[in-house]
């Protein structure tokens, strides 16, 4: 069974940055691609960026790149997401989700998620 820890919210100033991390266990295959999506409150959930574990192909929403940074570490079992110069409208929970094979956006189509963390970006 796969499962997904998210860790590393918080609130920080517009301009910050902050990492997240995701813990991934049970992985089976090398084909997982692992996501970060966002949700603010009263708007739809939106993909950020995703990652290949097995090769670490990555891969970027249009309106967030240059900003964030998406890694995997295989020997730790993590996938984090360094985000630069942060602005208050990147406030939102962040979950790391799970989908064997597919690198996309569609929520649907990802079998696990985490629990989310909290971005808070205020001054």
């Amino acid at each position: 069974q796969v499962q997904l820890v998210e860790s590393g919210g918080g609130l920080v100033q517009p301009g910050g940055s902050l990492r997240l991390s995701c813990a991934a266990s049970g992985f089976t295959s090398g084909y997982y691609v692992i996501a970060w999506f966002r949700q603010a409150p009263g708007k739809e959930r939106e993909g950020v960026s995703c990652i290949s574990w097995g090769d670490g192909r990555a891969h970027y929403a249009d309106s967030l790149k240059g900003r964030f940074t998406i890694s995997r570490d295989n020997a730790k079992n993590t996938v984090s997401l360094q985000m630069d110069r942060l602005k208050p409208e990147d406030t939102a929970v962040y979950y790391c989700a799970a989908n064997l094979y597919y690198i996309d956006y569609d929520a649907d189509i990802y079998d696990y998620w985490g629990q989310g963390t909290q971005v808070t970006v205020s001054s």
